[in-house]
């Protein structure tokens, strides 16, 4: 498995509900993708960012979703560059299903 860590910047004078809004309306997007395990959106509003932690199959799946024209959906709808970083996921305990997830 692969942890995905997407990070951006938001446009100053940008609300929690508005940043909440538009992680509920890109959503179901993501629920289509087969190769996703896992989203949790973040939110930093001391630093004026967000993003987040995607638990993939495999770093092609995600590269995949992160191509070209959704780094141009970001920059055209926060006017920043996103930021991503993989990282190898061995393992992941899973308090919520109960298991660990090899």
């Amino acid at each position: 498995m692969i942890t995905e860590y997407v990070l951006f910047k938001l446009p100053p004078g940008i609300t929690r509900d508005e940043v909440v809004a538009g992680m509920r309306e890109v959503a179901p997007r993501w629920r289509r993708e087969p190769n996703l395990v896992r989203k949790t959106f973040v939110f930093d509003a001391q630093a004026n960012e967000a993003g987040a932690f995607y638990l993939w199959t495999d770093r092609a799946s995600a590269e995949a979703a992160h191509d070209e024209a959704w780094r141009q959906r970001i920059r055209d709808a926060y006017g920043s560059e996103p930021r991503i970083r993989y990282f190898d996921t061995p393992l992941v305990v899973d308090n919520a299903l109960g298991k660990v997830v090899e």
